[in-house]
């Protein structure tokens, strides 16, 4: 019988609570599974409105850089190789979304939770995830603190 899941999509926010969902991902994981770290930065123009009166390439660019850099500390702790950590810029659901489709995960793997921390990044992506995903969602529960 074929236990666990094989490739999974953990979508982290870099924060300390990721840890607690990449250990949730390998509970579930099957020995000879792939884990895939994905942290998503929505562009700022998207997340602000359009009308942003500057050019925030830099400041985008240095998010992405400082983003990357966490991300792989968390796939190091947790043995998962460079080339599965994913740091992608767009809109957050989608971007998950499409990653997931791409390696063909069979399980998305994101936080929910309320008011703090992973709520402002996933609180409602984990709800929004699950209608347009092709492979089953775990919306690991972190508490507030």
């Amino acid at each position: 019988m074929d236990n666990g899941y094989h490739t999974l999509l953990v979508a982290i926010d870099c924060s300390d609570d990721s840890a607690r969902l990449l250990t949730r991902a390998t509970a579930v994981a099957a020995n000879d599974a792939q884990l895939h770290l994905i942290h998503v930065i929505e562009p700022l123009a998207l997340a602000y409105g359009a009308d942003i009166p500057m050019d925030v390439s830099d400041l985008q660019s240095g998010l992405m850089d400082q983003a990357r850099k966490a991300a792989l500390r968390h796939a190091q702790a947790f043995s998962v190789p460079a080339e599965r950590v994913h740091v992608e810029l767009g809109s957050i659901e989608k971007t998950i979304r499409e990653k997931a489709d791409q390696i063909a995960a069979d399980l998305i793997v994101v936080g929910s939770h309320t008011r703090t921390g992973l709520a402002l990044l996933l609180g409602s992506t984990a709800k929004g995830l699950v209608p347009g995903a092709h492979c089953d969602v775990l919306a690991v529960k972190i508490a507030a603190s």
